[in-house]
């Protein structure tokens, strides 16, 4: 090789590398015999497209000296057609060994603007029909032959149609949804020509049958996969005027349209036709008449059979008859939400088939395993036929369609629904991508590091494609996961699925003798609180309608049904703008059925909830329900006075606080969840937190521009002092002050004087009363005293009941050593070293 020559393969492989080829000098010297290609600029550019450049590169030097030389003149010149095919070439080895066969094939990957047309379900039964020149016969369609000449031409036109979906798929010019539904259409239009095909061979004078195909699964819904089994079930009756064994005849045909399909030819074969979803399986009659299959759906029908039915749509043969399937299946389909045990049964179905993974196939098992398509499509399916049965606007049989209908209609939510779409729509374009290679049907990840890597690229990740691969795949995996969770396994779906279909409707008919046998005393007043809620179409009605027929049985299980159901409405009023308020509900049935408790048999506590409604999301966990310690709720409660501006908007921060605590309590208490003891303890620790906010507040506004004149402290009595507070006692107290400068007890008088003032004024929330008439002198004596006031008074006119009534005190707020010093000072008078006198004993 000359010096010149090596050269300029030198500069070729460098120019390779640079787009992405591998083995650049095996590309070099492939090129190097195609003068053509060699030194074509563009062609070398657009390598860096292809997942696979290598793969492109050879497939090129071996299709550009096959190829008609208008094709490669349309080739070098249209820049479109040339992208597009080095697209289809790198990206899979099975369509490059097709294009190398079939160099006239390349014409598909030129894309017209008429691609949408063209892949409609007509245009395709009639490409693949024309193919195996059927002709309309007897009712039917009939190929020419049926020979491996009929089958091989067939073969061809499917590739052709396939590689032309990839061209589009891997251009993005198409979405997921196109993909799949062209990639249905052409197995409809594939089954068409088989059975035209099939008719030939089985060639009666007169057709005793009518035959029609029903797709199920992904061919049903539309959302096919490159390779795929097709999941159909075969239905016949008779034809018109004729009398014999038409099943039988049926049956050979459906027998030889699925062999047609599935033998092995010198040009490959489609795909598997998989009947085994009919009634018994592969044990059950391949060819049923309608009046069968509805009789086994009626009577014998399995739970997993009706899921299977959810994209029951007509595929090929007899259109009429495969209508009449349809129609008379789906409502079937739509009822067996109804059936005892279906959400536990659709969930045992999906934890068996990931149990059935093989543990080394489990981690890059993307339709089967944990996060994968399965999860994401069987919550999609059960959260579609537990409420589908009663809102006919989500019922599609395509996933993507169903999941954004569940969110516009109020089912999930709409992040939920974007991010599950999102998963959707990533695992399901890698599983084309892993397919479309040697068009297999697989769904594992590949392991070697160059198959990643293609994979990656051909998804459109060229910086670093394996790391970037891994990375997305296991946070949409993760995702995919914990939404499926979230929605497959919500407690609100067994609800739902246990009340009779005409509940769920809320139908106006007979309404009020329904709620009437339900237990409500007013049911013409309650059914106008259910219009008030339900009526409209926006996603808070629609939300509303799933709801009230699961909180009317709850209601029901109350004695007083109809104050719940109107608590529930002014409630549901006051949060209805709220986005995350009916969601909860929806969500997390728990909190539902709290809240349909607590409104029934509680006053206090739903008068605390209408006060502040935004509280009812402390019903979603049990934790959330337990009562927090006086520190706990003092440190916010200070936090919030601090933000206000002046002591009346600290006050009333600290009572809102205050009123949210209660709630937590009074709920807790309603639902069983606390003891007595803890009851009384939690109300004494809000009351603690209350009046230790309340004076700090006071204290700081009294003092804002000056220094303190004293320390003082407040000694909780009573139930207060004993922690044995109850939703409506007073606050029993008294309070003791320490002179630090002149004007102390003016001081003292006017910051006591505020917060009783404060505390005791009318507000929405429940009264806090503190009451300072068991210090000594009752309402004769100041509000405030000094401890040496207090030390003298109690040594020298104490009375026995006051003794009686410091027995429970502690210091509650104010300074803590203070308030320990009164505690000491009162201990002689309260524990007295010598006892009681007799004259003591009568007096109490």
């Amino acid at each position: 090789m000359t010096s010149e020559a090596d050269g300029r393969l030198h500069t070729l492989q460098a120019r390779l590398a640079k787009v992405g080829v591998q083995d650049s000098q095996k590309a070099a010297g492939q090129l190097d015999v195609v003068h053509e290609l060699r030194d074509f600029a563009p062609f070398l550019d657009d390598l860096a497209l292809a997942a696979d450049p290598d793969l492109a590169c050879a497939t090129a030097c071996q299709w550009f000296l096959l190829a008609p030389q208008r094709l490669r003149e349309d080739w070098l010149l249209d820049a479109e057609f040339r992208s597009a095919w080095v697209l289809v070439s790198g990206a899979s080895e099975a369509f490059s060994q097709f294009l190398v066969k079939h160099p006239e094939a390349a014409e598909v990957c030129v894309i017209g603007a008429d691609a949408n047309e063209l892949f409609q379900r007509k245009p395709l039964v009639e490409r693949m029909l024309a193919a195996v020149s059927a002709q309309w016969s007897s009712g039917r369609w009939i190929a020419s032959a049926d020979d491996e000449s009929s089958w091989n031409a067939l073969r061809i036109a499917y590739k052709r149609e396939v590689v032309k979906i990839a061209a589009l798929d891997l251009s993005g010019q198409w979405e997921l949804e196109h993909v799949s539904q062209a990639l249905s259409y052409l197995a409809d239009a594939v089954l068409e020509a088989a059975l035209a095909i099939a008719w030939r061979s089985v060639q009666p004078a007169t057709p005793l049958s009518k035959l029609a195909v029903i797709a199920l699964g992904k061919c049903g819904g539309r959302e096919l996969n490159y390779v795929s089994d097709v999941d159909v079930i075969f239905v016949a009756e008779a034809a018109d005027g004729a009398e014999g064994d038409f099943l039988a005849e049926a049956t050979r045909v459906a027998s030889r349209a699925m062999y047609i399909c599935e033998v092995q030819t010198s040009e490959g074969n489609i795909w598997q036709v998989d009947a085994s979803l009919r009634p018994e399986g592969k044990a059950g009659a391949l060819v049923r008449t309608l009046d069968g299959y509805l009789s086994y759906f009626s009577r014998w029908a399995q739970t997993w059979e009706f899921q299977a039915q959810l994209k029951a749509r007509e595929m090929a043969g007899d259109v009429e008859l495969a209508q009449r399937y349809v129609d008379a299946i789906l409502p079937l389909v739509w009822k067996a939400a109804e059936r005892e045990n279906f959400v536990a049964d659709v969930q045992q179905m999906r934890q068996r088939v990931v149990d059935n993974i093989p543990l080394r196939e489990a981690e890059r098992e993307l339709k089967l395993g944990i996060g994968g398509l399965r999860d994401i499509e069987f919550a999609v399916q059960l959260l579609q036929l537990v409420h589908g049965r009663a809102d006919v606007m989500i019922r599609s049989s395509t996933t993507v369609a169903a999941l954004q209908s569940l969110a516009t209609w109020g089912y999930i939510a709409r992040e939920d629904s974007a991010t599950m779409e999102a998963a959707y729509r990533f695992e399901r374009t890698l599983e084309h991508r892993i397919q479309m290679y040697r068009m297999r049907r697989t769904h594992l990840i590949p392991e070697e590091e160059i198959e990643l890597r293609r994979l990656g690229r051909s998804i459109g990740l060229r910086n670093d494609p394996v790391q970037s691969l891994q990375s997305a795949l296991s946070k949409t995996k993760r995702d995919a996961r914990r939404l499926h969770e979230k929605l497959f396994y919500r407690p609100l779906l067994n609800a739902v699925a246990r009340l009779d279909a005409a509940d769920t409707r809320l139908s106006l008919e007979a309404a009020t003798d329904r709620l009437r046998a339900l237990g409500f005393v007013d049911p013409e007043n309650s059914l106008r609180h259910l219009q008030a809620l339900s009526a409209g179409v926006t996603r808070r009605a629609v939300i509303q309608r799933t709801l009230l027929p699961v909180m009317l049985q709850w209601f029901a299980e109350t004695p007083t049904p109809d104050v719940g159901l109107l608590g529930f409405r002014k409630i549901s009023e006051s949060l209805g703008a709220t986005p995350w308020y009916l969601r909860l509900l929806r969500d997390d049935s728990i909190v539902a059925e709290r809240l349909a408790l607590i409104l029934c048999v509680s006053k206090y506590t739903t008068e605390l909830l209408m006060r502040a409604p935004e509280s009812v999301n402390i019903l979603a966990d049990d934790e959330l329900l337990s009562p927090r310690t006086a520190e706990a709720i003092g440190q916010e409660m200070a936090a919030v006075a601090r933000r206000a501006d002046d002591v009346d908007a600290a006050i009333q921060a600290i009572r809102t606080v205050r009123q949210r605590e209660l709630f937590r309590v009074a709920a807790a208490d309603t639902l069983g969840l606390l003891k007595l003891e803890q009851v009384t303890v939690a109300l004494s620790n809000i009351a603690d937190a209350t009046l230790q906010a309340t004076l700090s507040a006071v204290m700081s506004a009294h003092f804002r521009d000056r220094e303190p004149t004293l320390r003082l402290a407040i000694i909780g009595l009573g139930r207060l002092g004993g922690r044995e507070m109850s939703y409506a006692s007073d606050a029993d107290a008294c309070v003791v002050y320490e002179s630090l400068a002149d004007g102390a007890a003016a001081d003292a008088l006017a910051v006591v004087a505020t917060v009783q003032a404060k505390l005791n004024q009318p507000a929405q929330d429940p009264p806090f009363e503190l009451d300072l008439d068991l210090r000594p002198e009752g309402k004769n004596g100041p509000i405030a005293r000094t401890i040496e006031s207090y030390q003298a008074y109690y040594e020298r006119w104490s009375l026995t009941w006051e003794s009686q009534a410091l027995l429970r005190a502690r210091a509650v707020a104010g300074d803590d050593e203070l308030g320990e010093k009164f505690i000491q000072i009162i201990d002689a008078l309260r524990f007295p070293d010598h006892g009681l006198e007799e004259s003591e004993v009568r007096e109490i």
